[in-house]
């Protein structure tokens, strides 16, 4: 199995943890924010995405799909567009609000099809090509995908038990 075998089972696997994560959730079972302060599954699964949309873009040289497709400007969050969610503060987080657990899906989804499309197209040599070099060492395209599973899969179990607690929760 080659490496982008290996990372295209990898980013193949996000779907199925981000649709268990927010699947039957309601607008406000998705904003709500576990013992007060949590991040919200809205959140989680919007910056994971804004992640990897953003992280993917730079790494391969293409417009984000927030920005590209217009999906920032439907959302019309009261955030900066080029914003990813890092270090937001709770009121940034209570910002991430949405309508559905389809629009959630539907940005998610665009994100995840073109990753898809992207790792896969990828070789050996194309993966240890330098695409940041604010970093010692300088980052390789592998890194840098190693670094956007990473995130991906951590938020999106946050996300899963964050469901846990607010299913808990439910009458």
């Amino acid at each position: 199995m080659t490496s982008a075998e290996v990372l295209s089972d990898a980013f193949g696997r996000l779907p199925d943890l981000v649709r268990g994560a927010v699947r039957g959730l309601d607008a406000d079972e998705l904003s709500a924010r576990p013992g007060g302060s949590a991040n919200s599954i809205a959140w989680l699964i919007w910056h994971l995405t804004r992640v990897e949309d953003s992280h993917l873009a730079e790494a391969f040289g293409h417009e984000q799909v927030w920005l590209a497709d217009g999906v920032a400007d439907r959302w019309d969050l009261p955030l900066d567009h080029g914003d990813t969610g890092y270090g937001h503060s709770g009121d940034e987080v209570d910002a991430v609000r949405v309508d559905s657990a389809q629009q959630l899906l539907d940005y998610f989804d665009a994100v995840h099809r073109l990753a898809r499309d992207l790792v896969a197209g990828v070789d050996e040599q194309h993966l240890h090509r330098v695409v940041d070099e604010g970093w010692d060492p300088p980052v390789t395209l592998l890194v840098r995908l190693v670094s956007v599973l990473d995130d991906a899969v951590q938020h999106a179990g946050q996300a899963a038990y964050a469901r846990g607690i607010i299913l808990a929760d439910r009458p």
